[in-house]
């Protein structure tokens, strides 16, 4: 069967469908047939001659079935009708312009007066890529005169050659190409073009010559990177905290922006004065002196033009082009920006309107920024005023940092107060809000919580004390407090909590969090009283009280936070006390610095040294023995070994009693203990003078054969004024340090 009664088979089919049917998607097989007789060239008359013949076979009523068919047909017949009028049009143009190409007297002087009335650049290349032809717009945008051709490939205006070799072979395997890329204009200048390259190869050529378009986009980034300049500058600019900070940020941008080498900003305090100087880029040289003296006089004399303008400035050895461009950003002269060109060169107009609407940015910017120190200086000197002074008592560390923003003073507060011998009282409290309104109440209720603690009030007691003082204190409803009071010579430390942070306690033995002795903040209604806990210190163990501006991040767990800030202060366990709080801030402050106020108290308890001096009598004995004991344990002397050590020292106490002062009336002993290198050392000294033992002591003597036994080492230095007793005893190896909470959460 051919290809035509194939055709009208199909044709007749779906006809005879559509008549019994009349479903309108039969019309669009109708349309596909009339697009296959098209592609197939069957004659539009034989599909109307069969048309008819197929409407007066199946017609049961011709006056029905005939308009009904008659659709299907134009449904046929429309691909068809499109193509010929189509084919007619595109006829006649190709006549008409014929027409008019034949009317001319000289065909190439028409196309070259065409091609050059073109506003893009125009080129035409072999298919070596060598440009072979060019109108006068290429000419205007790269500077190379017809007379050079060809231009061989690589091109003499190509800055990214190793672009180029990609887009040449991309438009040799896709046949055309669009991009931007950058050249250099004949007299040197930079410039942005776009690019648009099409293959054309004749049916007689074996290979594809190439035409393309060139549009001059320099204007169009200029201005869309100095928009982009002006708003990342406004964006850096926003979060700058200090001068200094905004200099930093400004140089950089600049130098990114622009193109420049090194950009130099030059501050003379005061107005006068040594200037200070601060450089993005190379050679980094920071001081005034260190500049090149022509470089120094620019400034100088900078300072005499008007604010907010751009100077360009030629080099004194290098005249013609500029080497760069001062500005002054500020009406009194005080601030001066240089910007070094990598090469000297001609300075284009979108080069000084960049530059000049940034400096525009950044003189306003410095004065929200020397307003801003101006404003948080005074905000933290009330803050500083308003804490205990800077002095610490031993074994302290005290740290206070603001927060980033906004400059107002906070209500989180510390305080360390000695409250008798042996004994310091510590306060870490947060008050809600900013500003003056929770500076005062923090002021008040430190007062309070200093006058409680001064009196001898328990952690709790104060607690409940300040309870009252919250109520009556206009805002200071839900404020949190830590309180302890701290027996720097037992390590005993009783605590009570009123809805604070946990302290942190990092041991020899692992972390402690101490999350116990908690109740509600201050003035929160409850039904029961503060608790109270009483926790001793290990020896070398290290206490920090802080407030939440430490510990609490967005979108973070705050046990994450206090997690991290145990592991912290476990790192700092080698470090002198007076950097721990340093190293502490330091490690745990966000990449944008504090969002919140941070108090902070740090304790390392370390065992001073137990000093005794009692009457050498009887009934000292029994306090001496119950203060060792006490100090030993504290000391963490496991029991075992406090009984030993208590019974050679009771001894040796016992001699001086007995043996030291007879005849010569009431004298003293003086003991004295420390924990050096692993030993515990104890030390008894006598004023008196002993006599000497008996030949045949009987049943007594037998106390320093007891303390040589007991003892790891003992010695006796005797003389008329005096003896002295060295004792030594060996604790016994420290366990494995754990690093997991041993006081859970």
């Amino acid at each position: 069967m051919t290809d035509a009664h194939e055709f009208h088979a199909e044709y007749t089919a779906a006809l005879r469908s559509y008549l019994d049917g009349r479903d309108d998607h039969i019309l669009d097989v109708a349309h596909e047939l009339g697009r296959r007789a098209l592609q197939e060239q069957i004659s539009m008359l034989d599909i109307i001659e069969n048309h008819v013949r197929l409407v007066l076979e199946l017609s049961k009523d011709i006056q029905i079935d005939a308009p009904i068919a008659l659709e299907f047909l134009l449904q046929t017949l429309a691909p068809l009708d499109v193509a010929t009028r189509g084919f007619l049009d595109g006829t006649k143009r190709y006549a008409e312009q014929r027409a008019r190409a034949d009317g001319l007297a000289d065909r190439d002087k028409f196309r070259t007066a065409l091609v050059n009335s073109l506003q893009e650049g125009f080129f035409v290349a072999d298919h070596e890529g060598s440009i072979i032809e060019m109108n006068d717009a290429f000419i205007d945008i790269l500077g190379y005169p017809a007379e050079g051709l060809p231009y061989r490939w690589p091109h003499p205006w190509l800055v990214d050659k190793k672009a180029a070799r990609e887009n040449q072979s991309r438009v040799r395997s896709e046949g055309g190409t669009e991009y931007e890329t950058p050249i250099r204009h004949r007299d040197g200048h930079l410039a942005w073009v776009m690019v648009s390259i099409n293959a054309v190869k004749d049916t007689d050529a074996d290979q594809a010559a190439f035409v393309g378009t060139i549009r001059d986009v320099t204007a169009e980034r200029a201005f869309a990177a100095r928009e982009s300049a002006v708003l990342r500058l406004a964006t850096a600019v926003a979060v700058a905290k200090s001068v200094a900070e905004l200099l930093e940020i400004t140089l950089d941008e600049c130098r990114t922006a622009i193109g420049v080498q090194r950009v130099i900003a030059v501050t003379w305090p005061g107005g006068e004065g040594e200037p200070t100087v601060q450089v993005a880029g190379e050679p980094a040289e920071t001081t005034w002196r260190g500049l090149d003296p022509w470089l120094r006089h620019t400034f100088q004399d900078a300072r005499q033009q008007l604010p907010l303008t751009a100077k360009t400035i030629e080099q004194p050895n290098k005249p013609g082009k500029a080497q760069g461009l001062v500005a002054v950003l500020s009406g009194t002269g005080d601030l001066a920006l240089w910007l070094e060109l990598g090469a000297p060169r001609w300075v284009s107009a979108e080069d000084r309107l960049l530059v000049t609407v940034l400096i525009g940015h950044l003189s306003l910017a410095m004065q929200h920024v020397r307003q801003f120190e101006s404003a948080r200086e005074t905000s933290l000197t009330l803050q500083r005023a308003m804490l205990p002074p800077i002095e610490p008592p031993p074994g302290f560390a005290m740290r206070y940092e603001p927060a980033v923003l906004p400059l107002e003073i906070g209500g989180d507060w510390y305080d360390v107060l000695s409250i008798g011998e042996h004994r310091i009282g510590i306060v870490v409290g947060d008050c809600v809000g900013r500003g003056l309104p929770a500076a005062a109440i923090m002021g008040q209720l430190r007062s309070s919580a200093r006058a409680l603690l001064i009196n001898g009030a328990d952690p709790a007691a104060v607690l409940e004390q300040l309870d009252l003082a919250a109520s009556v204190i206009p805002n200071a409803y839900c404020t949190t407090v830590f309180l302890a009071i701290l027996n720097t010579e037992s390590g005993v430390l009783e605590y009570s909590n009123a809805g604070h942070m946990p302290a942190v306690l990092a041991g020899p033995t692992g972390i402690t969090v101490l999350t116990d002795a908690r109740s509600v903040p201050l003035a929160v209604l409850r039904d029961e009283p503060r608790p109270q806990i009483s926790r001793r210190l290990p020896s070398g163990s290290t206490l920090m009280v802080f407030t939440d501006g430490l510990v609490e991040r967005k979108h973070e767990s705050l046990d994450d936070g206090i997690t991290r800030a145990a592991e912290v202060l476990v790192q700092t366990r080698t470090l002198p006390l007076d950097t721990v709080a340093d190293a502490v801030l330091r490690e745990l402050a966000p990449a944008t610095g504090y969002d919140d106020d941070v108090a902070m108290v740090i304790y390392r308890h370390q065992q001073a040294p137990l000093r005794i001096e009692t009457h050498a009598i009887a009934d000292e004995l029994a306090v001496i023995r119950h203060r060792l004991a006490d100090w030993l344990r504290a000391a963490d002397v496991p029991d075992e070994l406090v009984d030993d050590i208590v019974l050679v020292v009771n001894e040796g106490c016992t001699n001086c009693v007995e043996h030291a002062y007879r005849g010569h009336g009431l004298g003293t002993t003086l003991l004295e203990v420390e924990t050096v290198d692993g030993e515990v050392r104890a030390h008894i000294t006598d004023h008196g003078s002993w006599k000497p033992p008996a030949i045949n002591p009987g049943n007594s003597g037998r106390g320093l054969i007891l303390m040589r036994a007991i003892s790891s080492t003992m010695e006796i230095d005797s003389s008329p004024t005096g003896t002295v007793v060295n004792i030594t005893f060996r604790l016994p190896a420290a366990p494995a340090s754990a690093d997991d909470w041993s006081g859970g959460r």
